[in-house]
């Protein structure tokens, strides 16, 4: 049985994720700093989930130990990088250049970025063993400049497409693939209202939808993927073109 790693997968993108791997029948090993609803983890494959806040180092560190326990050995087939955060200030603006305090940059970098490099380095030699894949949930903001995401998180995300490319050559040497899926507009729980106004900036004319997102995640960690590495997968509708 295959096993993946989900983070952040108590709500939205990643528990959407970790559902999709569900019913494919993969082994699931989940973090969130809350717990995941109660009727999920009635599955069987839902192996283990901890509460863990990855924006401290020394938390990550501990995280990393207990799943090392729980594998016992066995092989990491995915590992999928989702958590992160995308903060306002006091007064419900963007976290942007001119405002905010620069430790809030700080944390917002120390989830979005340094936390999957430090889950990376910290379960190669598991994906190694198995010739597996990691993927980073990085962003449409990332790459343009957006209304609502504030600056921080824009280029937190945008740093992360650039550590998957970097990733993908190093992670190449112990046959572990490395890509990225950029989400546009998802309707989440974290979404108001005001993310309607950009739906006719959409080619497909909607928001899309968290099973979107994870039916792309799932199939880069595949075989039928095999030969994809370094690569960046706009989930976005046709929204990046314009």
């Amino acid at each position: 049985m295959n096993t993946v790693i989900i983070t952040g997968a108590s709500r939205g993108i990643g528990h959407a994720t970790a559902v999709r791997f569900l019913r494919e029948g993969w082994r699931v090993i989940t973090c969130a700093r809350a717990e995941v609803p109660p009727e999920c983890k009635m599955d069987r494959n839902w192996s283990a989930h901890f509460p863990v806040d990855l924006s401290d180092p020394n938390a990550i560190d501990a995280f990393a130990r207990q799943v090392l326990e729980h594998l016992n050995g066995d092989p990491l087939h995915a590992l999928v990088n989702n958590a992160g955060v995308s903060p306002k200030t006091s007064f419900k603006e963007r976290l942007g250049v001119l405002n905010g305090a620069i430790d809030r940059w700080r944390s917002v970098f120390e989830l979005n970025f340094f936390a999957p490099l430090r889950l990376a380095r910290a379960f190669a030699t598991p994906l190694s063993k198995s010739k597996g894949a990691v993927v980073n949930i990085t962003s449409i903001a990332g790459h343009y400049v957006h209304p609502f995401a504030g600056s921080a998180y824009s280029t937190s995300k945008a740093a992360l497409s650039g550590l998957t490319r970097e990733m993908a050559v190093e992670f190449a040497q112990l046959g572990v693939r490395v890509n990225a899926v950029a989400p546009g507009e998802i309707k989440t729980e974290m979404v108001s209202s005001e993310y309607e106004a950009l739906i006719p900036r959409i080619p497909l004319d909607r928001m899309g939808s968290t099973d979107d997102v994870a039916s792309c995640v799932y199939r880069l960690c595949t075989e039928e993927f095999a030969y994809v590495t370094g690569t960046e997968v706009f989930v976005t509708g046709g929204q990046h073109l314009l």
